[in-house]
C-alpha cells in the first residue's frame, strides 16, 4: 500500500477528520459517544450499529443487574455539506437482582431514544490555504504544539429526546424534551485527534442532565487500525457519574468498519463494567459538484474532466486534516 492510500485510511481511522465533510473513507462516531463535529457528507447515508453488555453493583442499595442491549445511530447529510440529520437509540433490557429482598425485576425500554440536527458553524481547512503543508518545518506538520489545541472544527446539535410510554428507566419524563450540544474538534498531530462535547440534555424535565465527553483518537502506522480513550462526566439530580472508555477500530473498506470498545465507572453507587461491540456502514450517493453545462461539448468534458483530477488529488493529498 503506498504512502498516499495509508493516509486515506488515517482519514477514517480518526473519525471525520476529512477536508470540508465528505471524506473518501467512512466518518464513524463509533467507537464510544464522543461525536465529531464533522458530518457524514451529502446525500451520504450511514448506519452505526453496536450490541452491548453491562454489569451494574449498587453498594448503597445492595442490587447486582446485568444489562444486554442494542445502540443504533443513523446518519444522513441533508441538503448541505455541513447539515446532518441523525437518529441515535439505544434500546436496553435490565435484569435487577434486590439482595435484600431476594427477588428479581426485569426492565426493559429505551435508555436513549433521540432524532437531532448537526450543523458545522466552523471548517478551519475549508480555506485551501490552511490544507497546505509546512514545507519549512518538519516540526510544524508532525510534533504537537499548544496552539493545536484550538479547535479546527466547531458545530451545533439541536434535538429531541423521546419517551413513549411507561419508561421504567424515566418514569418521570414527558413524552418529549429538548437536548442541546456543542462539538468541537483539534488535530494535535498528524496521527492524534481531540475532540469534546458539552451538552445539556433532557431539558424540559424535572431532571435535567448536563454532561461532557473528551476523546483522544489515535490512528496506527498501520492504517487499518487506530485507538481511542474517552471521558464522559454526567451530572443529574437522577444519575451522577464519571466513565472512562477504550477501545479498538479496524477498517475492512472505505465503507466498512467493525469495532470493540470496554469501560467502566469510578463509583460504587453503581459500579459499572460495560463492553460494546459494532460495525459503521455506510451507502455513499455523495457527488462533487460539476461545472454547469452548455453548448460546447468540448467545454463540458474539460469540465468533467478536471473534477476528475481534482478528486484523484483529494485522493493522494488529502491527508492534511
Amino acid at each position: 500500500m503506498g504512502r498516499s492510500s495509508k493516509f486515506l485510511f488515517i482519514l477514517f481511522l480518526v473519525p471525520a477528520l476529512g477536508l470540508a465533510q465528505y471524506t473518501d473513507v467512512i466518518n464513524s462516531n463509533r467507537p464510544g459517544l464522543s461525536v465529531s463535529a464533522y458530518a457524514v457528507g451529502k446525500n451520504v447515508v450511514q448506519a452505526e450499529f453496536g450490541a452491548l453488555y453491562e454489569q451494574q453493583d449498587h453498594g448503597d442499595l445492595n442490587t447486582t443487574s446485568n444489562i444486554l442491549g442494542a445502540d443504533l445511530s443513523l446518519r444522513y447529510g441533508l441538503f448541505l455539506e455541513q447539515l446532518e440529520i441523525n437518529y441515535e437509540g439505544t434500546f436496553i433490557s435490565q435484569n435487577i437482582t434486590f439482595d435484600n429482598f431476594g427477588f428479581d425485576e426485569r426492565r426493559t425500554d429505551f435508555s436513549r431514544n433521540r432524532l437531532g440536527l448537526k450543523y458545522l458553524i466552523y471548517d478551519k481547512y475549508k480555506n485551501p490555504e490552511n490544507n497546505k503543508p509546512n514545507l519549512y518545518s518538519w516540526r510544524a506538520n508532525n510534533v504537537f504544539q499548544l496552539k493545536n489545541l484550538i479547535p479546527s472544527a466547531i458545530s451545533l446539535y439541536g434535538g429531541v429526546t423521546f419517551n413513549l410510554g411507561d419508561n421504567p428507566f424515566y418514569p418521570e419524563d414527558p413524552t418529549l424534551s429538548y437536548r442541546g450540544m456543542i462539538a468541537t474538534q483539534s488535530k494535535l498531530s498528524p496521527r492524534f485527534v481531540f475532540i469534546t462535547n458539552v451538552a445539556y440534555d433532557r431539558i424540559t424535565t424535572d431532571f435535567p442532565e448536563l454532561s461532557y465527553l473528551i476523546s483522544l483518537q489515535h490512528a496506527f502506522r498501520n492504517p487499518k487500525w487506530s485507538v481511542f480513550v474517552e471521558h464522559q462526566g454526567i451530572d443529574s439530580d437522577r444519575y451522577a457519574d464519571l466513565l472512562l472508555r477504550t477501545g479498538v477500530v479496524h477498517l475492512f473498506n472505505e465503507n466498512f468498519q467493525a469495532d470493540i470498545n470496554l469501560g467502566a465507572s469510578f463509583k460504587g453507587t453503581p459500579s459499572r463494567i460495560f463492553l460494546s461491540t459494532g460495525f459503521s456502514y455506510r451507502l455513499d450517493f455523495h457527488k462533487d459538484a460539476l461545472l454547469p453545462a452548455n453548448n460546447d461539448n468540448q467545454q463540458s468534458k474539460i469540465g468533467r474532466k478536471a473534477m476528475k483530477k481534482k478528486r484523484k488529488r483529494r485522493k493522494k493529498d488529502d491527508f492534511d486534516f
